[in-house]
């Protein structure tokens, strides 16, 4: 996803707060060391000397420490995901945040230097297929984009056209209309099906006939470069090249994306299904 992914460090910085199991850790409090390694195109700002283009380190600091003595969590692990997901909404230019939180004086009763955590998050890109043949179809296919984009974690970065289909799979039924979306978001894949699954039923989404009649369809086409296969997710979607109504959306937002195990692009799929 990303092309130049360099690199500010924020490195040791100390922090007096209250996280911990016990009661007295949250009253007393104590001493963490907090490291972030942040990931951003720092090209531009080398280039002009102009520190809008870049991160502040400086802002960035202050934010982790009113953020973590502005909270109280249990478990160090639960700080850096906190933190990590928090710098990632704050400062735009930042697509990964690695997050280093170091407990030294961690009450458990044997002599250590220090106890810590580490993690690495990032901004993932998705895209989204959209499709509806009951009821508002519209309405419904508009009222995922509005849920997706007004979502903490997601950012909707573009949609198709809205484009009127045939049925697919043999099932006698109305029309659909079909689109996708290009999704930014910090959710891991089974979250983010979670999330569309939530959107589906809050349109009253009935899995009743396979291919079927529908209110609201939304599937993960593509997460990143990923390759998923589980029960509940296949990543790409398995079907992707035989569809035409999810093809010509996509090559509105991404004609040039290479499918991860067909090797092809969206371009080169949607064409090779108009020869058939």
């Amino acid at each position: 996803m990303f092309i130049n992914m360099d690199k500010i460090t924020i490195d040791g910085l100390e922090v007096f707060a209250k996280h911990g199991v016990f009661p007295e850790e949250n009253i007393l409090g104590q001493k963490f060391v907090i490291s972030v390694i942040m990931y951003t195109d720092t090209r531009k700002a080398g280039i002009t000397d102009e520190l809008e283009y870049s991160v502040n380190y400086g802002e960035v600091s202050h934010f982790i420490k009113d953020f973590v003595q502005g909270h109280t969590f249990k478990l160090i692990e639960r700080v850096a995901e906190e933190l990590a997901q928090a710098i990632l909404l704050k400062f735009d230019l930042l697509e990964k945040a690695d997050v280093k939180i170091s407990k030294p004086w961690a009450p458990i009763g044997l002599p250590v230097n220090n106890v810590s955590v580490e993690i690495s998050r990032s901004w993932h890109k998705a895209y989204i297929a959209l499709g509806s043949n009951m009821g508002d179809k519209k309405g419904f296919l508009d009222m995922a984009v509005k849920k997706l984009d007004e979502h903490q974690l997601c950012k909707v970065i573009k949609v198709a056209d809205y484009i009127c289909t045939e049925p697919y799979g043999g099932v006698e039924q109305d029309m659909f209309i079909n689109s996708a979306l290009e999704l930014k978001t910090l959710l891991t894949p089974d979250e983010l099906l979670t999330l569309l699954h939530e959107i589906e039923a809050s349109a009253d989404r009935k899995r009743e006939i396979h291919w079927g009649p529908r209110t609201l369809d939304l599937d993960i086409l593509f997460y990143d470069n990923s390759i998923i296969d589980t029960e509940y997710l296949q990543v790409p979607h398995s079907d992707i090249q035989n569809r035409d109504f999810v093809l010509i959306p996509m090559a509105q937002l991404a004609p040039f994306l290479r499918h991860p195990v067909l090797n092809i692009t969206i371009k080169q799929m949607l064409e090779k299904l108009g020869d058939r």
